[in-house]
């Protein structure tokens, strides 16, 4: 008898480490993962079809990127050249990248390469590489110099020199609002984020920053604009990094934010430096430039992007047919350009989905406006020091609408505001030219 009981004793001890090796290999065995899922396709979604251009034999194709496949960044321009040149049939062997490439005379370098390559259109990725690739326009006027994020194409008049960017704004906003979605669940439930109650009146946003640029400002505003449409109590913290990519530092960043009492962390630089951050510490997060899912299963909510592949096809196709490239390129959310990555059900709030749709579907209709200056409010602060000013371009009225933005669209080294932004109370951002230029700071962000 007592061998039986102690068989039995073993059995069910067993049994019992069994489970426990199983909860400990799973920490969600309570509740079944429902993973990711897309957003349903655009009604209407514009896609050209190439399936008719003859590519030449021989026909060559460059791309400039700043860092590599390492780079959130990066990684996006290279997918989509990769996608689109194989869609459009040209051979590998032609596609040609150079990675790693500084904002510097090297870019130049790199450019004068592809021409001897032979290549007949050449794409490059960072801001800093404009003045280079311009430089080669000029030098080589047979091959055709696309840049993305630039902005003197409009003013330079070089008929074989381009700029292209897209309205991430828009995908910034829907990210928002997912965020929102999410902050105000955590409201409703009563939930704990790194030890801090969430409560209506301390649902703190932070953000990582690289640099105070008009790109930069454009969407982490559109993004808190996009949050505060569902918690309208939301604040946001900005921090800058100083650099597109310094994974250390944007990791740092983040801790501070959170450590500031940031409750859900988002960012526009480029490694997975604030990500894993979030991570770490279980504070929810949305990335940039591609799903973080992979990494950050438990923390991940959605990340925009833009899409470069309509780019891509369209000027290859317009080279080959000898058609016009237009000066300024501005993708949006109907040709594609603007996109959401999957959302992770394990973290996003009930009716994201839904929710999303929703707004998406209105931001291309053009019933809902991004910048719409009834739904923010501005402080001008003029110090007399550049560095510590602010809004000294905008006009306001008695209770801090935005009447009127001089932007710098025509760019200039001092930054000099040449164009009022404003018509009929929206801001139309990237309408003057494709590369951002809302660089207004509205009330509750805070720049730490």
């Amino acid at each position: 008898m007592k061998k039986i009981l102690v068989t039995v004793l073993a059995v069910i001890m067993a049994m019992g480490m069994i489970f426990g090796m199983t909860a400990c290999d799973n920490t969600n065995v309570d509740t079944e993962s429902k993973g990711v899922k897309e957003l349903p396709a655009l009604a209407g979604l514009e896609n050209p079809d190439y399936s008719d251009l003859v590519i030449p034999a021989g026909f060559k194709v460059g791309l400039i990127c700043l860092h590599g496949e390492n780079s959130t960044y990066d990684k996006n321009f290279i997918d989509a050249f990769k996608s689109a040149t194989k869609e459009l049939g040209i051979a590998d062997e032609n596609v040609i990248i150079k990675i790693n490439i500084d904002e510097d005379a090297p870019c130049y370098d790199a450019a004068k390469d592809l021409v001897d390559a032979g290549c007949k259109v050449i794409f490059a990725d960072s801001f800093g590489h404009e003045d280079w690739i311009l430089q080669a326009a000029i030098e080589f006027p047979d091959v055709q110099f696309c840049h993305a994020t630039g902005t003197q194409a409009h003013t330079a008049e070089v008929a074989n020199f381009h700029n292209a960017f897209a309205s991430i704004y828009e995908g910034r906003y829907l990210a928002g609002v997912a965020a929102g979605l999410k902050i105000k669940e955590m409201i409703d439930n009563g939930e704990t984020v790194n030890g801090i109650k969430v409560t209506a009146q301390n649902a703190k946003i932070g953000y990582v920053g690289a640099h105070p640029y008009a790109e930069v400002i454009s969407g982490y505003t559109s993004f808190y604009l996009g949050a505060k449409s569902i918690v309208p109590t939301v604040t946001m913290d900005v921090s800058y990094t100083g650099s597109w990519y310094d994974e250390a530092k944007e990791k740092e960043t983040a801790n501070k934010l959170m450590e500031g009492g940031c409750i859900l962390i988002s960012q526009h630089a480029d490694s997975m430096g604030a990500p894993s951050a979030c991570e770490a510490k279980g504070v929810p997060n949305v990335s940039y430039n591609g799903s973080t899912y992979k990494n950050c299963p438990e923390t991940f909510i959605v990340s925009s992007k833009i899409n470069w592949a309509p780019y891509y096809k369209m000027a290859i196709a317009a080279t080959i047919k000898g058609e016009a490239i237009p000066a300024d390129y501005t993708g949006t959310l109907k040709s594609g350009s603007v996109q959401l990555s999957e959302i992770n059900l394990d973290v996003a709030a009930e009716g994201t989905i839904e929710k999303l749709v929703e707004v998406r579907d209105a931001i291309v209709a053009g019933t809902l406006k991004i910048f719409d200056t009834s739904k923010f409010t501005v402080t001008i602060v003029d110090t007399g020091n550049w560095e510590t000013s602010m809004n000294t371009n905008a006009t306001v009225d008695a209770n801090g609408k935005l009447t009127a933005y001089m932007a710098d669209v025509d760019s200039d080294a001092n930054f000099t505001g040449d164009t009022n932004a404003v018509e009929n109370g929206i801001f139309t951002e990237s309408s003057k030219r494709s590369a951002p230029y809302f660089d207004v700071i509205v009330d509750g962000i805070t720049i730490k």
